[in-house]
């Protein structure tokens, strides 16, 4: 795993995540209203991964996705690593 410091977050990449695919669930806002709620996102990691704040959080990178939200407009999303789930396709 390599890692490359930028201002207050980590960058590196897990080739153990690349190609994989994955399913994860997050809570946020719902574009145009003044509400959260759960959504599921299905796509495949790209291994690169980002470590914020302090203590840290991991965010891996989904692209390709097959499951996003109808209001979704993104090709990829960010997934917390504990949200996260790696599936066989």
């Amino acid at each position: 795993m390599t890692q490359e410091k930028l201002s207050s977050e980590i960058r590196g990449f897990n080739p153990d995540y690349a190609g994989r695919c994955a399913e994860c669930d997050g809570g946020g806002p719902i574009k145009g209203t003044r509400m959260s709620g759960r959504q599921d996102f299905a796509g495949t990691l790209t291994g690169d991964h980002v470590d914020q704040g302090d203590p840290p959080c991991r965010w891996y990178l989904m692209k390709d996705l097959v499951l996003k939200p109808q209001t979704w407009d993104e090709d990829a999303v960010w997934c917390l690593e504990g949200n996260l789930f790696l599936v066989d396709r």
